[in-house]
């Protein structure tokens, strides 16, 4: 997709000199952000997650912390707890790393679910609740994760509850071999992220979160969507299908795309593009379906096809 926008080109042409090759992963991650929702990237070791979010992090001026999962972590450690202040005689709260603005959380599943509710709250209500307390966080929160699917050993695979606040479920592969070799050759001498500058600030991105609700709707295409979301809940080999959230979430994104690309009004394309990032995690497939080894994919896949959008 050509970017019609300004200050989106800017943050996508930014990580595109450290992210090399994965234009389409680096733009549904920047979509995602200002759609206002919140990004799993899910990927061997090595392919670039930490990577892409820190290149992120360089090129927007906001707050960002990041955090290693890890199975002692607790839910103050990211929250944050009250000590004593001798010198003052009182209890004084000190904030957590969750208290950002773009906060990565680097292999979530391998924190156990205890800590990883702690995240919960703040993707989903953009507040932290710590000793009876709530403090709103920025608009422009946004939760990147990572997590790697191959190693079992030590990890806690997230529920479905944690799994259906992360907008999108990500994953960058190893890149082509004409990529490969110039990602080899950039970093022969010196590390590119480290030659990279903030490009945007938050002002001017919540500027342009601000314009995509000018991006226009038609019956018909929310109509598409419904029919999508509840044939893929019927199909037969579905035992808990998208909630009525992954509908919001995959409009609201098509709204972003729709809007990156110069356009007025959400198309269907839009829709097939990203329905299977926004909904392929939120499926759980019957037993027999798994023993055939039937991925969810395949299923949205199968609905895609067999559901036909008439927007007018």
């Amino acid at each position: 997709m050509e970017l019609k926008n300004k200050i989106a080109h800017a943050i996508h042409a930014n990580i595109g000199k450290v992210i090399v090759g994965k234009d389409e992963q680096i733009l549904t991650v920047l979509a995602t952000w200002l759609a206002g929702g919140h990004v799993l990237l899910e990927d061997v070791p090595g392919t670039g997650k930490t990577v892409l979010a820190r290149a992120l992090s360089k090129s927007v001026d906001v707050p960002f912390t990041r955090v290693q999962f890890t199975p002692d972590l607790l839910p103050s450690d990211l929250t944050g707890h009250s000590f004593y202040d001798e010198a003052n005689k009182r209890f004084v709260f000190r904030k957590g790393p969750l208290f950002t603005t773009l906060f990565l959380g680097d292999e979530l599943n391998r924190a156990t679910p205890r800590a990883q509710s702690a995240l919960l709250e703040a993707m989903a209500e953009r507040q932290i609740t710590a000793e009876g307390i709530s403090t709103q966080l920025p608009s422009l929160f946004f939760v990147i994760a990572t997590q790697n699917p191959i190693e079992q050993q030590g990890t806690f695979p997230l529920p479905e509850a944690a799994l259906d606040r992360f907008w999108v479920r990500l994953s960058l592969n190893v890149p082509e071999k004409e990529d490969e070799m110039k990602m080899l050759l950039a970093r022969t001498s010196e590390d590119p992220l480290q030659h990279i500058d903030k490009v945007i600030g938050a002002k001017e991105l919540e500027s342009v979160q601000k314009e995509i609700g000018r991006v226009q709707v038609k019956p018909t295409l929310a109509q598409y969507l419904i029919n999508l979301l509840d044939s893929i809940r019927k199909h037969a080999k579905i035992t808990l299908g998208p909630s009525p959230r992954s509908g919001i979430q995959l409009l609201k994104l098509s709204m972003v795309w729709a809007y990156l690309a110069g356009e007025e009004f959400v198309r269907p394309e839009f829709i097939y593009e990203l329905a299977p990032i926004v909904l392929g995690h939120r499926l759980i497939l019957e037993p027999e379906a798994r023993f055939e080894g039937i991925k969810n994919q395949e299923i949205i896949d199968e609905c895609l096809k067999k559901v036909r959008a008439t927007v007018r």
